[in-house]
């Protein structure tokens, strides 16, 4: 296997973090070493400074998407941090109901990984509207990084243990049980979410409406403090007066609340 050199790995690195946010730090050299070894391999590439050379001169972006794939994690799965789900249907939809401009709901997974957080605000929607649902719009904007992990949100196959902390209502409405071990989300659910591929380092974010609710939860935890400020205040500028900021439990925001207010562990709200 190659070996990373000390300035081929701060080159790489450094790069990650100024366009994307992602710290990794001397712990992950092994990590990043190990997962770019096959591309490498298979790109006939020399060395990791040959590499990088490959990622910043590739104009189609596929390098760059390839590299984050590699990189990112992606792991997550259904009813992850459960009380945030029952705090959105106990006290944040029935607010939302309450104010929503055209009964237009505007709720955003960011970092979406592979979907189970999106579809399960979809389905606690389908549950809080019920038969109303028709006469709102729902749907949930789900955004990643990561092309790998959006198409697997697309497909929206999961295992049968993936799946079997959901309730059973759950399971039989919105699921079509594939084989003994794999379980696919119904057209219907996937049409409730909105895809996209987003870079949350990105300095202008290009919606323009404020959003009810955001989930970004398990994501800062790569980001420095600088980069996690702007991203807060940028949270800010796009939530409604009242909306919420949903971020996990092993984040904090502290003093860089940015107009936040702290309702419940990892549950914010803009004042």
């Amino acid at each position: 296997m190659l070996k990373i050199t000390d300035k081929e790995f701060q080159q790489l690195t450094g790069y990650i973090r100024s366009h994307y946010g992602i710290k990794l730090g001397p712990e992950k050299r092994t990590l990043i070493t190990g997962r770019l070894a096959s591309t490498l391999a298979q790109k006939g590439l020399g060395s990791f400074a040959d590499y990088y050379e490959h990622v910043i001169n590739d104009d189609s972006g596929q390098a760059v998407f390839e590299l984050l794939n590699k990189i990112t994690t992606n792991h997550t799965y259904f009813m992850r941090e459960p009380e945030h789900f029952r705090f959105f249907q106990k006290q944040v939809l029935p607010w939302i109901r309450s104010v929503a401009a055209n009964k237009d709901v505007r709720v955003w997974s960011a970092g979406c990984s592979r979907g189970q957080e999106p579809y399960t605000l979809a389905m606690i929607m389908q549950d809080f509207f019920g038969k109303d649902i028709t006469t709102w719009n729902t749907p949930v904007l789900a955004t990643d990084i990561s092309a790998q992990a959006l198409e697997a949100a697309y497909q929206g196959i999961y295992g049968a243990e993936e799946v079997a902390s959901l309730p059973e209502r759950w399971r039989k409405t919105h699921f079509q049980k594939l084989d003994q071990d794999k379980y696919q989300v119904q057209q219907a659910l996937k049409n409730e979410l909105i895809l996209r591929s987003f870079n949350l380092m990105n300095e202008q974010f290009p919606f323009k409406k404020p959003f009810h609710t955001i989930f970004c939860r398990n994501v800062m935890i790569y980001f420095d403090a600088p980069t996690k400020k702007k991203l807060v205040k940028r949270f800010y500028e796009h939530l409604m007066p009242g909306g919420y900021l949903f971020i996990g439990h092993s984040e904090s925001l502290g003093r860089d609340s940015e107009g936040l207010s702290y309702v419940q562990p990892a549950v914010y709200r803009k004042e």
